[in-house]
């Protein structure tokens, strides 16, 4: 499996999230919305799924995929101060891509990224798919939606330059 847009996909929101968390103080989302270091946490605990997903998956052994503790804010909260905030955040992410690049690249042959899992993947309290899913649709996934949609939140952040007047 070609991971070169799982691997592009981890360098935008990286860039996107030293962009958002470089201001003296960072911009207050909007109301329901997560601000820079928590979306980095939910990130960091999808990354953290999947990699142990994949672990299993390459293991044999029967395994699921279930967002829900990527979304809870106890453990979102708690992620951020365990990695020591938003660098941490970042380094963290960083190596888990590393990680994911390698497990779902050469590691994997093509009959264990047709593993189907069955996958419980949330967005705001509701479940966008609770079915199987082939384990390559789950890396996919992060390049194609996940990731993006969280580089798109980051930048929403970012500090916009002050216009002269």
């Amino acid at each position: 499996m070609d991971t070169t847009s799982l691997r592009d996909a981890y360098r935008t929101l990286l860039d996107a999230a030293t962009v958002a968390g470089s201001g003296d103080s960072s911009p207050v989302p909007p109301t329901g919305e997560w601000n820079a270091d928590q979306i980095l946490a939910h990130v960091a605990i999808v990354n953290a799924t999947t990699i142990s997903t994949v672990a299993a998956a390459s293991a044999g052994a029967p395994t699921t995929y279930d967002t829900r503790t990527a979304h809870d804010n106890w453990t979102i909260e708690h992620v951020i101060e365990l990695a020591g905030g938003n660098a941490g955040l970042r380094e963290r992410i960083r190596l888990q891509a590393d990680a994911l690049c390698a497990l779902g690249g050469p590691m994997l042959s093509e009959t264990e990224l047709d593993t189907p899992v069955h996958a419980l993947l949330l967005s705001h309290d509701k479940a966008l798919v609770n079915q199987p899913l082939p384990l390559r649709d789950l890396i996919t996934g992060l390049a194609d939606v996940e990731l993006p949609g969280h580089t798109r939140q980051l930048l929403a952040l970012s500090p916009q330059p002050a216009l002269d007047d």
